[in-house]
Formats: structure tokens, C-alpha cells, sequence
């Protein structure tokens, strides 16, 4: 119909309790809870959805039937989507495609994970414990290369040796997060953190100590995707999704690997950044997948907010903390805050670009970067989001 607008916009947003200590629910049932509050959050019912993509969590609760649990019926869109850690960029993706085409008129795009067990570990899960890999492929574990924090240390320590990145640099990473944490109600943890705690605390996999790597949650994130036509008749403020792109780097076993000095940000954010009509200057607020502490150093390196190999300097100078010229992972981020895979930032994205950062709201939030990344590097997602559509 002429003059009507299939833009597509975030218009709802759903984030269920979530801790180190919420215990017995199911990924299921937090990834059920999450649609109910982002369709209630945009003044929807369930029964408007006719979308659904799922990211499951490292326990893999979240599967398709979901759809049966918030008895979805006649939905034109229905989808698994894995690509760790930037699956939340990539579900924003494809559902704004969707939209935008017709193929559907408003989607749920939701993570659910219950890790947590009390009293046990979650080491084992995320090490892999369980997946016995055979032939060549067995050789890193062989030689103990198990887990994230033991990939991303080499990669971080490949970066310190090419550019001098240090682990202080690393901390200020860790710090900067932890002030903006604590301004905000639901981060896990909200106590001071100085550079000297930081260097202070316990090694994981040197180089990183406890506060570079982040945390564990129980709960689920929601997100209702429809036009900004429609959102705009609706509870929210629409925050339109003006662009995006991914990357999955695939390093090669081989002299040409750049693993630990180009991540995916240095071709998805150009890529997104182009789509939304804006340059690196237009982004008031960054909300970066971390991980770990070194993975927002390099993703702030390749997006271009300062040269490559100056990303220790830079965020040593207080830039990404309360005050800085970009502030970054506004909620604390994974580090302090939660650890919802890729909802984690984009979750803090749609609230500051709404304005309903409470103590912790940014001034100028008109445009959002927002930032994926999955596996050791090998996956990456950028959106950028805007209260406004062009």
C-alpha cells in the first residue's frame, strides 16, 4: 500500500530475572517468560507473534518447540538460529528481513539458558566436557586447549605480543564496565572495582584474571521485531534498525591466520554502518559483545574508534567509561551486568536508544552500535539501531 512503511523497528523487550543464583527453571521456560514480557512490553498478545527465532544457550533447553509452549499457531516464520554469541545480531538480521518483505509482521527473537546448578560448576559445560572430539580435531584438547578462557588467552596474548597491549589495559576494560554496572539495577555485580582489584585477582588463563572474563546467568532476553509503522502504534518508542552485517572470519590452520588481530568488526561494521547511512562519527553509544575483556579492545580497534594496535591506550584513556567519548556496555556488560550471549548488548542497545537508561542513561543515544561474536572470534554481527528512521 503506498506511503506505508515496512522499516523495520524493535518494539518490544522482554528480560526475564536473571542471576548467578536463579535456580530451577528451565532455558525452556525463561526463554517462554522472555516473550511473554517483550509481547506485553509492546502492548501485544502472543497471538500477534507470527515469528519465532530461537538461540539456545550452551545447555541447548530452547528448541522449536517453544512455539507449542506460548501456543504459537500459523506462524509464517520459524527458526533455530546458531552462531553463538552473534546470533542475537543475526536473528535482528533476518527477522528485519523478513519484515521488510512481507514475509511476516512481527517476530520474537529470544535466548534462553539455565547453566546454573546450585552447589555445581559450570566449568565442565563450557569446556566441553561430554564432546570427545576424535582424530586431528582432538589434538588441542589433547594439549589442553579446552574451554574459552584458554582460546581467547591466546589470542589476547597474540595481540600483546604484535601491538604491547598490556594486562592493565585489559583491566581498565574490566573497570570501566563495572562503573556503569553500578548504575544499574540489574547487574549482577555492582561493588567498586579499581584497576588494583583487577590485577590483584586470581589467574584464569594468563594473561586473564577473574575480572576479564564474564560472568555466568540463568534467564532469557526477548525482542519483538515489526515495522515502524506498526511500533509506532504501540506502548514503546520504536527503535528502528537501520542497518547490519556479519562476518565468519573461518581462520585457516596457516601462516595467513590473523586470529587475536582482526576480528569480524573490521567487515560487519563497515558493512552495517554503510546500510544505516551513518559513519563512525554519528555513533553516540557502543554496546560490544565482551566476553572477555581483550574481545571489546580488538572489536573497538576494528570498528574503527581508534588505529589498529591503539586499542590499549584507548581504552586506558577513560573512553569507553561514565563520561568518555563513546561510552560502552552502558549496563556493565557481560562483565558486571549479565551474561545473555549476544542479548546482553543488544538488550542494553534498545534501552538506551529508547532513553530508559534510568542513572546510567547516555545524552545523546540517537545511534547505537551493537556488536556479536561467536566462538574464538570466528562469527560476528554489528546493528546499528536509531530512535530514528532515516
Amino acid at each position: 500500500m503506498p506511503g506505508i512503511s515496512r522499516s523495520p523497528a524493535i518494539a518490544g523487550i522482554g528480560i526475564t530475572e536473571m542471576s548467578h543464583r536463579v535456580y530451577g527453571r528451565s532455558s525452556s521456560q525463561f526463554a517462554a517468560d522472555a516473550i511473554r514480557l517483550a509481547a506485553a512490553d509492546a502492548g501485544l498478545e502472543i497471538k500477534d507473534l507470527d515469528g519465532l527465532l530461537i538461540n539456545a544457550g550452551i545447555t541447548q533447553g530452547v528448541g522449536l518447540a517453544l512455539s507449542h509452549e506460548l501456543n504459537m499457531v500459523d506462524l509464517r516464520m520459524l527458526s533455530e538460529i546458531q552462531a553463538y554469541g552473534s546470533s542475537a545480531g543475526a536473528m535482528i538480521q533476518y527477522a528485519s528481513m523478513a519484515i521488510a518483505n512481507g514475509m511476516a509482521d512481527a517476530v520474537a527473537c529470544v535466548f534462553g539458558d539455565a547453566p546454573l546448578r546450585e552447589g555445581t560448576s559450570t566449568g565442565a559445560l563450557y569446556a566441553g566436557e561430554g564432546r570427545k572430539p576424535s582424530g586431528f580435531s582432538a589434538l588441542p584438547l589433547a594439549s589442553g586447549v579446552r574451554g574459552a578462557p584458554v582460546q581467547y588467552a591466546m589470542a589476547a596474548r597474540r595481540h600483546m605480543d604484535k601491538y604491547g597491549t598490556t594486562s592493565e589495559h585489559f583491566g581498565h576494560v574490566a573497570v570501566s564496565s563495572r562503573a556503569w554496572a553500578q548504575m544499574n539495577p540489574r547487574a549482577q555485580m555492582r561493588d567498586p572495582l579499581t584497576l588494583e582489584d583487577h590485577q590483584n585477582s586470581r589467574m584464569i588463563a594468563e594473561p586473564f584474571h577473574l575480572f576479564d572474563c564474564c560472568l555466568v546467568s540463568n534467564g532469557g532476553v526477548a525482542v519483538i521485531v515489526t515495522s515502524g509503522d506498526r511500533a509506532s502504534m504501540l506502548q514503546q518508542p520504536p527503535i528502528y534498525v537501520r542497518g547490519w552485517g556479519q562476518t565468519h572470519p573461518g581462520y585457516l590452520p596457516d601462516d595467513s591466520n590473523q586470529q587475536g588481530l582482526v576480528s569480524g568488526a573490521a567487515l560487519s561494521g563497515p558493512a552495517a554502518m554503510k546500510m544505516a547511512g551513518v559513519s563512525l562519527s554519528d555513533i553516540n553509544v557502543a554496546e560490544i559483545y565482551d566476553c572477555f575483556t581483550f574481545t571489546t579492545l580488538i572489536s573497538m580497534e576494528d570498528y574503527g574508534f581508534c588505529e589498529k594496535g591503539e586499542g590499549g591506550e584507548f581504552v586506558a584513556s577513560g573512553a569507553l567509561a561514565p563520561g568518555g567519548s563513546i561510552p560502552t556496555n552502558t549496563g556493565g556488560g557481560q562483565l558486571s551486568s549479565y551474561y545473555m550471549w549476544g542479548m546482553t548488548p543488544l538488550s542494553e542497545a534498545v534501552i538506551q536508544a529508547r532513553g530508559q537508561g534510568g542513572e546510567r542513561q547516555v545524552g545523546q543515544h540517537d545511534v547505537v552500535l551493537v556488536s556479536g561474536n561467536g566462538g574464538c572470534l570466528d562469527h560476528h554481527s554489528t546493528l546499528i539501531l536509531s530512535s530514528h528512521e532515516n
